[in-house]
């Protein structure tokens, strides 16, 4: 084992459109996310979930409650000699959505195909309703937890 990442995640619930996930193409790989990333040095777990969303959306939010953070041992799925620990957050955003949301998993336009020919990632949004939301939805393991849990509420 070589290090650590943290990882921090916004748990963004809408009464009528549901849960909102990233859906991410990441070189070869797909999969269904809750949205946010890696904190970063120097940084609180809380101003990172509002930089993630303001980068990856677009979009001020506010931090609410604690949900969840791993506690057990995760190797990460993206590095074998890396333990993840992830930390999730209920948020509410501040404004009105401007991002492009999408209805469909892995639904890329034209443009967004070719960014990620450039790039080797692309990452679209959407909300799932909450009647059709549960960990089966979402592709990491620690993701699959916190959506048991959520749906125990």
């Amino acid at each position: 084992m070589k290090k650590f990442t943290i990882r921090v995640y916004g748990i963004l619930q809408d009464a009528e459109q549901g849960i909102l996930v990233s859906d991410e193409w990441i070189k070869k790989d797909r999969f269904t996310k809750f949205p946010g990333g890696g904190l970063q040095l120097g940084e609180g777990t809380r101003d990172c979930l509002i930089r993630e969303f303001a980068e990856e959306m677009n979009l001020r939010i506010a931090v609410d409650e604690h949900i969840y953070t791993t506690d057990y041992f995760q190797l990460s799925a993206f590095n074998p000699s890396h333990q993840i620990i992830s930390i999730y957050y209920a948020v509410r955003p501040l404004e009105k959505m401007t991002v492009k949301l999408k209805t469909t998993p892995f639904d890329f336009d034209e443009r967004e195909l070719a960014l990620y020919e450039k790039n080797q990632q692309i990452e679209s949004f959407r909300f799932i309703k909450w009647a059709e939301f549960g960990p089966e939805a979402l592709s990491l393991p620690i993701d699959k937890i916190v959506a048991a849990q959520l749906k125990q509420r």
